[in-house]
């Protein structure tokens, strides 16, 4: 009995035992996994470390090699922000605003000059048939023929007064654009006051040129209204003698 007493207790201390090992077991095969899982995920950080720090290597030495290309330039650019440079710039924008002017104010006042040409030899063409067919024209015939001469005088005038209009405004282009020029050149923008020089030579040549034509056409006209003159006088001079004769000729009767 007492054996039996001394067995059981010792299979009860065994049970013990064993169940203390088993757990003793599993608790290192827990660190054992947990050692390997803290390993194996310790790796590919490692790895993703030195990856982000050769990234972070490339970065800086792209960094580093784009800043020292671009360096220079960009010292430059702050360089020039002085107060010489900006003139200049200033100057130069003060030119090409004063171009723009001026070519529109010459493509203005040249083709006012060019329609008051036209209207100038339109009354030309008008006063030559009209002195033409002086003698066959009647009364009513005549009368609408100067109808038609007055209105064209008419618009002969308002395409005069319409270049003198902008031949003033032509004139202040070319002063303005004289003055940017000389400031360009004064301020070192060499390039933009020869820009500015060539286009007024361009701009004058042209308004010259429209400007003879005009000229000639004054010219004519003055011509014709002279012929128209001395023609108006002999008719009138014919018209008296008929007259006296057709009297004279009553008197003898």
């Amino acid at each position: 009995m007492l054996c039996l007493c001394y067995w059981g207790t010792d299979f009860l201390l065994l049970r013990t035992n064993m169940a203390a090992l088993r757990r003793s077991i599993a608790c290192l095969n827990f660190f054992r996994s947990t050692a390997a899982s803290v390993l194996n995920s310790r790796k590919p950080l490692r790895h993703r470390i030195v990856r982000l720090r050769d990234v972070t290597r490339t970065s800086l030495v792209s960094l580093s090699v784009g800043s020292g290309l671009s360096a220079v330039p960009f010292m430059q650019q702050v360089e020039n922000l002085s107060h010489e440079s900006l003139i200049r710039s200033a100057s130069s924008m003060v030119t090409d605003s004063a171009n723009t002017y001026l070519s529109q104010t010459t493509q203005a006042l040249v083709d006012s000059i060019t329609q008051y040409s036209k209207a100038l030899h339109t009354l030309i063409s008008l006063q030559r048939r009209y002195l033409a067919s002086l003698e066959k024209l009647s009364t009513a015939e005549e009368d609408a023929i100067w109808q038609v001469i007055i209105a064209q005088r008419v618009e002969v005038g308002d395409r005069l007064d319409e270049c003198n209009r902008f031949e003033s405004n032509w004139i202040n282009a070319v002063n303005l654009c004289e003055m940017a020029a000389e400031a360009a050149y004064n301020t070192g923008a060499e390039h933009a006051s020869v820009t500015a020089k060539t286009n007024l030579q361009v701009a004058k040549v042209q308004v010259e040129e429209v400007r003879q034509i005009s000229v000639d056409a004054e010219r004519k006209l003055t011509e014709t209204q002279a012929e128209e003159i001395q023609r108006m006088a002999e008719y009138a001079f014919l018209e008296s003698g008929s007259d006296d004769v057709h009297e004279a000729y009553h008197r003898e009767d």
